[in-house]
Order: structure tokens, then C-alpha cells, then sequence
């Protein structure tokens, strides 16, 4: 259970939470069958909502900002928290173009003939009814409604308690859309409570919800599938190698990794360590180190990152690079810090990443045609770059739109989820009268 300790008030609270999957199944028989159209104007409802209400949207946000702040919250837990005008915008401008793609409800996918004369084809329906469980990112809270609305599901968005007032506000533009366009407004809800048993109370229905996605940290994540008696897909954490291979391109890699650990280290796909081949160390070492500093990021060395440091840069001083602990493999810093590691060749780093890795982003960088070819089929994770930032690992840089979020399960879906990945396919049969023998 997520949260040990009884309710003061458990008997109003299963029944709070047994009226919102009530609601969401009653909201999904309907929404399952809406109109392309019906859902594209609620879309862009949405996206103008976004800008009429973004005054009362950012005051809202900024107590939650604020509350964050005062409690001494992470500063990398902050900035997923804020929001501002140019992130609304971003907000609105993904919701349009979830409106521009194709409805994926009622596609047919495959279809054939077979012997006994009758056609078989697979048709995309909706999952039903969806729980996101999320932290600290109001944005999760348009871009999931709007991608299960499109995808013709229900979702119950249970937000951090950190963002209360920001998602209460955006739950309320969500549903003042659906009303407007004449959708079924419980198709969107949250729960009035931030009680962790209203997670386990969620989770723990087995005739509630089709599906429960968290997306948040560890524990979080962990606790939600060991209680689930629902189907969960999960949005684990993102510790992503970079690999600058002997072959590499150093110029290339000196702006792929300070892109990936730099430009914004708070992200899944972030870059939190760093596996520099041996054979180009003496030189790859102190450029890529010096460079990942100069940007702000402390750096966890390994014992011979630190020696070749400390050669190439005896008067550097002390706080920009410290060596590296025993937990520090297998970290997500979400931070501007890395672990930068010396490793013994291409099977060392694989090794390496098999052992610390997420299955989330892995990258190599390397000039070696078959080196790369076989990084790709050998390395397990969601997406496997090849000489870019490990960044690009993100819906909207895979052509896939908004996303739901990034599986690092492979039922059903692995990666970034898109429309199509909050879809499931029937069966439809079509017969002339045929009957088995």
C-alpha cells in the first residue's frame, strides 16, 4: 500500500473514489464513440482556454511555486513545477496539434480473408478508463487529458499534492471544454483529496480502471506496481549513458553531451553519465570535462577519469570534479551533476549500461559503422540514439506529438505514448452465414 496509515475519514473516501470510476465508466461508453470532430473542438477549446485563463492559471501556479520553494523542494523539482506564459503557450500549441492528427479510433489496422470465407480485420478502440499518478508537472495534466480525450478514453488525473491548486485549475478549464462542446465532462477527472490512500483506493479496484500510468520518481513508481491490481505501464526513471566511442567525432560530442546533461538536467532524458572509451581518454577526458564545467555540472569521476583529469589540469582546485561514490552508478542526479566513467572498449560499456541502466535512452557516439550496428540491436532500451543528444528522445522530436509519457515497459507500448499507444485493437469478424465445423 502506498500509505500505511487509516484514514481519519476512509469510509467518505472509498466512496469519493468509487463515484469518480463510477463516473469515468459512465463518461467512457459515450466519449468511446464520439465524433472526430467533437474531440478536435474540445482540443481547441483547450489550447484557447490556455491563453484567455493563463492569468488565473500562473497565480494559481505560483502557490505551488512559492510552497515549494518555502518547504526547501529540489530546485530540478521547482522548475518541472513552474509554469509560465511561454510553457502555457507550448501547452496550447501541443493540444493543436494532437488535433491535427489522425483519430485513431476505428482505424482499421490489418484485414484478410480466410478459407472459411469469412473477413477478419483489427480495428483501434479506446482502453476505457485511464489513471495517470503524477508529480510535480501541471503540464502532465493537459497533455494527458487531451491525448486520452483524442484517444476516445476517460482519465483520472491524480496530480502531487505540490501542484494542487495549479492542476485544479487546469481540471476545471478541462472540464468547462467538454461541457462546451458537448462531451461528457466526468471524462476528465481528479480527485478532491491528495490522501495517498486515494491512489491505493484507485489501484486497488480491479473492475475500476483499464489502465494506470505513474510518472514520477522511484518510489513513487515502485509503490504503484506492487499495489496495482490493475494493469500498469511504467514511466521509470531515465538514467541515459552516453558512450563516446574510440571512433568518435569529439567536436560532435563535446556539444551532444553538455546538450544532454545541460540544456535542461532536470528531464528523463537527461544524460546522467558519461562512459568515455579508453582509448581515446588521454584527449576525450579533460575536453569533455572541461566543457560539462564550464556549463555549471559537478562531475563524479571514476578513479581513472580522475587521474587523467588531475594530469591534464593540476591547478583546476577542488568542487568541479570529486570522485565518484558507490551510488552514484546507477543515479539519476536530475541535476546539473553526471558520473563520467573510463571504460575498457565497446563490450565494457555495454556491460556497463546493461547493469546500470533504465531501458530508457542510450546513445553512442562513434564513426564505426558496425560498432553502432550492433549498440543498436544489442543495447535494451526505448529509444537508442546514434550520434545525437539523448534528449531526442521525446514525442514531439520522435513525430509523435504530445505524449503521454515515456514506457520503459514493453506491454503495451515502449517509449514515448502517443495516440496510438492509449489504444488497444478488437477483432471484427464479417460473415455470410458461415458457421464453424
Amino acid at each position: 500500500m502506498l500509505n500505511s496509515a487509516v484514514s481519519p475519514d476512509a469510509t467518505s473516501l472509498a466512496a469519493h473514489v468509487q463515484e469518480l470510476l463510477q463516473r469515468a465508466r459512465a463518461a467512457a461508453a459515450p466519449l468511446a464513440s464520439a465524433s472526430t470532430a467533437a474531440k478536435n473542438a474540445f482540443l481547441h477549446r483547450v489550447a484557447a482556454q490556455l491563453h484567455e485563463q493563463a492569468e488565473a492559471i500562473l497565480a494559481a501556479n505560483a502557490r505551488d511555486v512559492q510552497s515549494a520553494e518555502a518547504s526547501g523542494r529540489p530546485a530540478a523539482m521547482v522548475d518541472r513545477l513552474r509554469l509560465t506564459q511561454a510553457s502555457l503557450g507550448q501547452l496550447a500549441s501541443a493540444v493543436r496539434d494532437i488535433a491535427g492528427q489522425s483519430d485513431p479510433v476505428g482505424q482499421t489496422t490489418a484485414g484478410a480473408i480466410q478459407p472459411s470465407g469469412i473477413e477478419v480485420r483489427k480495428v483501434r478502440i479506446p482502453l476505457g478508463v485511464i489513471a495517470m499518478i503524477y508529480e510535480a508537472r501541471p503540464g502532465v495534466t493537459i497533455d494527458a487529458a487531451a491525448l486520452c480525450i483524442k484517444a476516445g478514453n476517460a482519465v483520472i488525473l491524480r496530480g502531487g499534492s505540490e501542484a494542487q491548486h495549479s492542476n485544479a485549475a487546469l481540471v476545471a478549464l478541462l472540464q468547462e471544454a467538454l461541457q462546451f462542446c458537448g462531451l461528457p465532462q466526468h471524462a476528465v477527472q481528479a480527485p478532491a483529496h491528495t490522501d495517498r490512500e486515494v491512489v491505493d483506493l484507485l489501484i486497488g479496484d480491479p473492475h475500476g480502471l483499464d489502465l494506470v500510468i505513474p510518472r514520477g520518481g522511484v518510489a513513487l513508481i515502485e509503490a504503484v506496481s506492487r499495489a496495482s491490481r490493475v494493469p500498469v505501464i511504467q514511466h521509470y526513471q531515465g538514467i541515459c549513458h552516453i558512450y563516446v566511442a574510440a571512433s568518435a567525432d569529439l567536436d560532435a560530442a563535446q556539444a551532444i553531451v553538455v546538450n544532454a546533461k545541460c540544456q535542461r538536467p532536470g528531464v528523463c532524458n537527461a544524460m546522467e553519465a558519461l562512459l568515455i572509451d579508453a582509448a581515446i581518454a588521454p584527449q576525450a577526458v579533460p575536453r569533455l570535462l572541461a566543457a560539462l564545467t564550464a556549463a555549471g555540472t559537478e562531475v563524479r569521476a571514476c578513479p581513472q577519469t580522475l587521474a587523467i583529469w588531475q594530469e591534464a589540469q593540476p591547478n583546476a582546485g577542488p568542487g568541479a570534479v570529486v570522485p565518484a561514490q558507490a551510488d552514484d552508478y546507477g543515479q539519476e542526479f536530475l541535476d546539473l551533476r553526471c558520473l563520467v566513467a573510463v571504460v575498457d572498449g565497446y563490450d565494457a560499456a555495454v556491460a556497463h549500461i546493461r547493469r546500470y541502466g533504465s531501458r530508457h535512452t542510450e546513445a553512442i557516439l562513434s564513426q564505426d559503422l558496425t560498432q553502432t550496428t550492433r549498440f543498436v540491436r544489442e543495447v535494451d532500451a526505448s529509444c537508442v540514439v546514434v550520434n545525437a543528444s539523448t534528449r531526442f528522445n521525446d514525442g514531439g522530436c520522435l513525430g509523435l506529438g504530445a505524449e503521454i509519457g515515456i514506457s520503459t515497459t514493453k506491454l503495451h507500448a515502449y517509449g514515448p505514448m502517443g495516440l496510438t499507444a492509449l489504444t488497444a485493437e478488437k477483432f471484427v469478424v464479417f460473415g455470410q452465414g458461415q458457421v464453424r465445423s
